[in-house]
């Protein structure tokens, strides 16, 4: 399954300063391997909300391909010449599985309440107050 990496990117004024750019020039080559690849890359027409910044996404193979080049030797050894010089909130989701429909996915979650609900203890009424100043006899 596919697995995305987004990068939520903002470079203090706007443009890389060199150890940006030489970030820039080595990450191809540190992602290969792994059968990472871009799919878009720029700034963003935002439509809601705020989005500082630029957008970066990227796709691999599957999760632990994602994960296998973010923790290797090769990109740790340039990844503060990015995080030392831009600022990223940088996320991996996996891509839908064939048949996704959002109201499928609505409709698993009533199921999963519904079954929590029905596997919840009944919770017992609370003993009424037998003396006027509210205390409970035994």
């Amino acid at each position: 399954m596919t697995t995305y990496l987004i990068n939520h990117l903002r470079i203090p004024g706007g443009v890389p300063n060199e150890d940006g750019l030489r970030y820039l020039e080595q990450v191809e080559a540190t992602v290969a391997p792994y059968g990472g690849r871009w799919l878009a890359q720029g700034d963003p027409d935002v439509v809601e909300g705020a989005w500082p910044g630029s957008v970066v996404l990227m796709a691999f193979p599957d999760r632990a391909a994602a994960q296998a080049w973010y923790t290797s030797r090769e990109y740790r050894e340039i990844l503060p010449l990015r995080t030392e010089n831009a600022i990223s909130d940088l996320v991996l989701v996996d891509s839908v599985p064939d048949g996704f429909t959002v109201a499928g996915f609505a409709a698993d979650v009533r199921a999963a309440v519904a079954s929590a609900a029905a596997a919840a203890p009944v919770a017992s009424e609370p003993d009424e107050p037998d003396e006027p100043d509210g205390t409970v006899r035994s």
